[in-house]
């Protein structure tokens, strides 16, 4: 415990989780406090100026920076100054830590800012720190994340991997070999505090909003190299990692990552055309490369590069539709309260990413290791899996969404799942009439025929493309935009009126619910986002009544207003069904329904995810170091209160459901 730092950094922008525990208690212990005004103040004797000085939250980060500096990569006192003078033409600032070069003593070496609590604030004073100075390394932190710089150019700050030591040269960092332990050490998302959403958003600011390119195009580009990348290295951890900068000049390091990304294109094809190449200039390239090498994008459920994906679509196209990307704990929620199996089939019909299939795998994998006695690896998702794990994505998974650009991620994803499997297809679901015309064209068909020859063998009949034997499906389909065609509309219940005459427009959410009906067999069962009118409003009585005809209301869970924010504060439930069946599912008419709400919001009104902290403030983690966003729809594993889901696994044992185990 550290009474006085605790007070102290308590509503400021700084916090201490950067430093180790015993440089925090020995500057704690280093205090005096005295009264001022009638206050209680804190005061320390400064590290590196030997002087007493007034503690404020900016002030400690600083004194914990200078001893990390000192005692962990051994810089001597006598070179590194607070408050360097730093001159503007007649204009002069003080940076907050200058290290002086080794051979120069009087040349700035290593730049940090700490006055900045905020990244976008301090990259700009460091970048004008220097380019004033010359300084060749910049730091920023506010105790809680930190970046580290290296400065190409006057225009370029590339990120640096690690701060070199008193002992070491800066050369030595740029051209030190990586292999895949050595990426898992020194993982930026850990180490520094940031998520990969946080780098693609520097990555723009730095270079990419004036690269003129397709952000999304490029870089989907690099994660889709990166993650051959770090699977080859999972597979030969003696192998360097070829996505990383050694001191190659800029043209050198654009043919070297083109050729790999060639090879990726080549080992999961469909994804991007044989021609494709990167359009990222040189020296766009090498700031994007060094802004992501440090990441290591795979772990045992793929959710980083999951995250960059929902923002990068969500960014140039998904919001548009009124399809949004579900948050990954709302998919977790689902897929462990339907609780695939090895045995059964699985779809999603509005998949977009594909985040309640890829989900589904980790959830069906888990089981088969635990059945075969195998451990998971931290790099489960890289590592060579047993013939079941393969066989099951191969056979039992598909999913549909009319969206190209989705439809490649939610591709990728499951090729890296299923190791080169997936049957993930570009096709309209509610317009089924028109599949056999979009299925016979050439260049649809050198995509996609293989998953397309597996979904066939699941029609109900042959020669038709509207009802199917599923076992699972989950979905969210896309609230906004009605069904106008009439030709779309005559094929659903749904789309007619009260008195057997069809709408002029029908809602597609509306419509889904018909169509994911028609996916699942006798006894099949269903998660489905909708919005809450559906459950409420008193003119949506009939779509109530078309539901409660055709399956077992199983579960209704109430989301909160902020689990779609920043694109939607549409307020929506998750809808839990099974599909009437003379075995599984007996028709009764009166029967229990598990309802449940979604208390803790999990985002804030702006949209930023909230995450679950100690009681001193500190970040509780989960097996990767990773942030853990608080909900209460599960218990992370054990790592927070029982759930939602938990919950309703009691409910469905108790009611002894066909599926509960």
């Amino acid at each position: 415990m550290t009474p006085i730092l605790d007070a102290l950094l308590k509503d400021s922008a700084y916090k201490l989780i950067q430093f180790k525990e015993e440089h925090v208690l020995a500057l704690e212990a280093r205090i005096t406090v005295r009264e001022r005004r009638g206050k209680l103040v804190p005061f320390v004797v400064c590290h590196i100026r030997q002087k007493e000085i007034q503690l404020t939250p900016e002030e400690a980060v600083r004194q914990l920076y200078a001893e990390y500096l000192t005692r962990d990569l051994g810089y001597p006192v006598a070179r590194i100054e607070f408050e360097y003078s730093v001159t503007f033409g007649l204009e002069k600032k003080r940076a907050d830590i200058c290290v002086f070069d080794k051979d120069n003593p009087t040349a700035p070496y290593i730049m940090v800012e700490v006055k900045k609590p905020k990244l976008k604030d301090g990259k700009e004073q460091l970048r004008s720190y220097c380019n004033a100075t010359g300084a060749p390394i910049g730091v920023w932190t506010n105790g809680d994340s930190y970046s580290l710089y290296h400065r190409k150019d006057p225009n370029y700050f590339e990120d640096l991997s690690a701060l070199p030591t008193a002992a070491e040269k800066l050369s030595d960092i740029l051209t030190e070999r990586w292999t895949i332990q050595d990426l898992i050490v020194k993982d930026k998302l850990v180490n520094e505090r940031k998520s990969l959403k946080a780098l693609i958003l520097e990555m723009e600011d730095e270079v990419l909003a004036n690269a003129g390119v397709d952000v999304f195009e490029e870089v989907f580009k690099l994660i889709f190299t990166k993650l051959y990348d770090e699977m080859e290295g999972g597979r030969d951890h003696a192998r360097h990692l070829v996505f990383k900068n050694y001191g190659d000049t800029d043209t050198e390091l654009k043919a070297k990552i083109q050729l790999l990304f060639e090879k990726a294109r080549g080992r999961w094809e469909g994804i991007f055309t044989d021609d494709s190449k990167i359009l990222l200039s040189p020296s766009h390239l090498a700031v994007c490369l060094s802004s992501l090498e440090g990441v290591k994008l795979f772990n045992s459920n793929l959710d980083v590069v999951d995250e960059a994906f929902e923002y990068l679509v969500s960014k140039s196209s998904k919001g548009e539709k009124g399809q949004y990307f579900t948050p990954r704990y709302v998919i977790d929620m689902c897929v462990k309260m339907l609780d695939p199996k090895e045995s059964e089939t699985l779809i999603d019909t509005a998949a977009g990413s594909c985040g309640f299939p890829v989900h589904s795998i980790f959830h069906v994998w888990d089981k088969i290791l635990e059945d075969e006695g195998l451990k998971k690896g931290h790099l489960f998702t890289s590592d060579a899996k047993p013939a079941r794990c393969e066989d099951y994505v191969e056979e039992k998974v598909f999913a549909i969404d009319f969206d190209e650009k989705v439809v490649r991620v939610g591709r990728t994803l499951n090729l890296i799942a299923g190791d080169g499997q997936t049957n993930v297809l570009h096709l309209n679901t509610l317009d089924f009439e028109r599949w056999d015309e979009r299925t016979a064209d050439e260049a649809w068909s050198d995509v996609y025929s293989a998953g397309w020859k597996r979904l066939r063998k699941l029609r109900s009949s042959r020669g038709q493309n509207r009802d199917f034997n599923f076992d699972i499906l989950m979905a969210n389909p896309p609230f906004a935009g009605d069904i106008k065609e009439s030709r779309v509309l005559a094929k659903y219940e749904l789309g007619k009126k009260p008195n057997g005459k069809y709408k002029t427009a029908v809602s597609r959410d509306v419509l889904f619910i018909e169509r994911n009906m028609n996916f699942l067999k006798p006894g099949g069962r269903m998660a489905i986002v909708l919005p809450q009118g559906i459950f409420n409003n008193g003119t949506d009585r009939h779509i109530r009544d078309f539901i409660a005809e055709h399956g077992r209301i199983l579960a209704v869970v109430g989301l909160h207003a902020n689990t779609f924010k920043p694109h939607t504060g549409t307020k929506t439930s998750v809808l839990f069904l099974q599909k009437w069946d003379d075995t599984s599912c007996p028709r009764v008419e009166d029967y229990p329904i598990f309802f449940a709400t979604m208390l803790e919001p999990s985002k804030d009104n702006s949209g930023e995810k909230i995450y679950v902290t100690n009681a001193d403030g500190s970040p509780v983690l989960d097996e990767h170091e990773h942030l853990i966003v608080k909900h209460d729809l599960y218990n992370h594993g054990g790592l927070t209160q029982d759930g939602i889901a938990e919950a309703f696994a009691v409910f469905a044992k108790d009611q002894e459901l066909s599926f509960a185990s």
